[in-house]
């Protein structure tokens, strides 16, 4: 049913989004906010403050539903008409310069490292996991004892 046909209850029932969504199929553009909320307002008899006052609540609401895309020219249309691509910089990917770079040599040293003699190995006693030390110097103190302080 088109929009125009529609009564004044029948359309107050809608959310200004379904409205926005209805709007958009019958004119099959994209359209920019202040037109579909323009649109809005004649078809439910808004007045020009109800426009001034709410227009800023529609727009957060076109951005957050997920069924509508802002374009590049600041207009509005439905996502299922356009095809969401990521497009990625050829400046934002980390360069490998392959010449610097060999693997066998990267094998050989792991290779070496790991059978090497000289490896050292560190003990649990050689380790100190206790941080106690720096907790040696604190005392519990009691409410009373703060009050009697101060």
């Amino acid at each position: 049913m088109k929009l125009n046909e529609m009564k004044k209850e029948e359309l107050e029932v809608l959310s200004y989004t379904d409205l926005t969504e209805m709007i958009l199929r019958e004119n099959k553009k994209a359209l920019n906010t202040p037109t579909i909320f323009k649109k809005i307002c004649e078809l439910l008899e808004l007045s020009d403050e109800e426009y001034q006052s709410k227009i800023g609540d529609f727009y957060t609401s076109l951005t957050t539903d997920k069924r509508f895309i802002l374009l590049d020219n600041a207009c509005w249309d439905l996502k299922e008409k356009h095809k969401v691509e990521i497009v990625l910089d050829d400046e934002d990917e980390d360069d490998i310069d392959l010449e610097d770079y060999d693997a066998d040599d990267e094998d050989e040293d792991s290779d070496e490292s790991s059978d090497s003699e000289d490896s050292v190995e560190i003990t649990d006693d050689e380790v100190d996991l206790d941080d106690d030390d720096e907790l040696e110097d604190l005392s519990i103190v009691d409410d009373e004892e703060i009050e009697d302080e101060l």
